[in-house]
This record gives C-alpha cells, structure tokens and sequence, in this order.
C-alpha cells in the first residue's frame, strides 16, 4: 500500500492552498535571511549544491509548517475571517491528509539535508521541533511570535555549518536580529486578526502589547537595523551595503505610516511589504562579494 494513499488526486489544489504555494510571501521572508547568511558564511557566492538545497529546503518547510498550522487551528480557523475558508477549518481536506503532506513535505527536505555534514543534519532536527511547536504554542503564551522567529532564523546557523563556516558571534547576531524582525513583521500580521483572536482564544503578540504594539514594532525593527549595522561594520561593507540598509530603514518607516491605525487592510500591507526590506537587504549584502 502506497504511503500517499490517503493524499486524493482531485484534492491537489486544496493540497496547494493547505502548503499556500499561492501566497509565497512566508516563503520569501524565510529565503532572504537564510540567503543573508548563506553568502556571508561562503564570503561570497555559495556552492550551486547549497544554493538549490537551502532554496528548495526553505520552500519545503515553509510549506509543512503551513500545513501542521492549518492542522493546529483547524478548529478555530471557522471563526476568524480571513481564515474561514482554508481547506481543513471548511472540511475540503481531512486531518489524516494534511498530516500525510506534512509527513512527506519533511521527509522531502530532511533527505536533502542528509547531503551535508552531520552538524547541518543535527541542526536540522531543532528546525522540525521548532517549526511544528509554534502553531500549538498560540494556545499557551501570547508570545508565540518569538518561536516563529526561531523557527524562521534556524536556517542561518545551519548556513554556517554547512559551509564549513564557525558559529561565531557573527553568525548569531545574524540569528538574534532575523528573530527579531520576524516578531515584528508577524505582529502586524496578527493585528489582522486581533478582534478574531480574542473571541476564539487564539493569543498573539498584538494581543499582549495592545496600544503599545506599533512603539514595540518600531523599537524591535531598530535593533533590528541597529544588529545589521554591527554586520556591516564588523565585516567592513561597502556603501552599497548601506544604501541597501536606507532602503530598508526607509520601508519599515512606511510600514510604521500603514500600522498607524491599526485598520486590517493597511496591517496587512505592512506585513507584506517586509518581503522588500528582506530583498533589499540580500541584495546590499551579494554586492559585497561581486568583483567588478
């Protein structure tokens, strides 16, 4: 009996929905730091192996740790608006399904982390436990963002140790000021669903900082900037590199603009427009290796 039996054909496109290949922005926002580290540990343009292996890995587990998510609040995403529809909360897709994708989506990525050294492999082992913690932690802590941000900067040290690289201060400064970007940027998603939320039980950052949020988002992104800037300096980065730190100071001001009143719509604009503060930011840090 094939171990995808219970995975339908004509449920493919649910099967896509569940691992959200039609919203890559959580993928995107998972590629740019791991991409920031991936050069950095290589001091310049990684191996073509490390690039398809951390590439496909960040979709891979992007996709699984949709999928437990949509497991984890299946009985809650009825409630709230923008989730009502997804294909386990509206019974499109069965719990003994989603758990098969996810089983097979991992399975996918620890094989390609099987090619790198044993550090990498090990590392990868807290990624899982990381990634398939954070969904069920929103029932016990309002500080759930923070295990998101673990489970979106794990990638970085295992950069450095597949590329042979130290685990120095460098490579977990990177981790902590990832961290803390990721808390920020996903407690503007979560101010989204802040009303849902507080009827379904469903806790959150939003929820524990209040009307403090947008002082809390503004002080996490300055240390954020402010860690980067130490990268930058400590490696001695040209002025392309803080050119590409303008733009991404100038970008998370404007989410500021769009958090202001707090409104759904403009939330979820400053959310998403993270994706360009990480491309700017990739982009500032390649240019440093590019011999002209």
């Amino acid at each position: 009996m094939s171990l995808t039996m219970p995975l339908k054909k004509q449920n493919w496109l649910y099967y896509q929905q569940l691992m959200r290949t039609d919203k890559p922005i959580g993928t995107f926002l998972l590629l740019w730091p791991t991409l920031w580290a991936l050069w950095i540990a290589n001091q310049g343009w990684p191996s073509l192996k490390l690039i398809v292996v951390f590439t496909l890995g960040v979709f891979l587990m992007r996709s699984a740790g949709c999928v437990i998510n949509d497991f984890a609040d299946r009985k809650v995403d009825g409630s709230v608006k923008r989730t009502a529809a997804r294909p386990l909360a509206s019974g499109k897709v069965s719990t003994t399904e989603a758990l098969m994708l996810f089983a097979i989506l991992v399975g996918i990525a620890f094989l390609l982390v099987l090619t790198l050294n044993w550090q990498t492999i090990a590392l990868s082992v807290g990624a899982l436990a990381i990634a398939s913690l954070y969904p069920f932690m929103k029932r016990f802590t309002h500080l759930p963002q923070f295990v998101l941000g673990a489970a979106f900067s794990w990638g970085i040290p295992m950069t450095f140790t597949a590329s042979g690289a130290e685990l120095s201060t460098l490579a977990w400064v990177l981790f902590v000021a990832n961290v803390l970007w990721t808390v920020a940027y996903d407690t503007m998603y979560a101010m989204v669903d802040r009303d849902d939320d507080v009827v379904v039980g469903i806790k959150s950052t939003a929820i524990l900082f209040g009307q403090l949020d947008r002082h809390v988002i503004f002080i996490l992104n300055a240390t954020f900037i402010a860690m980067m800037g130490w990268v930058g300096v400590t490696l001695e980065f040209n002025f392309s590199y803080w050119l590409a730190m303008s733009v991404a100071v100038a970008l998370l001001l404007y989410q500021q603009q769009l958090i202001v009143k707090r409104q759904r719509d403009p939330c979820f604009k400053a959310f998403l427009n993270n994706h360009y503060v990480g491309l700017a930011l990739f982009t500032g840090v390649a240019l440093q290796y590019v011999r002209f």
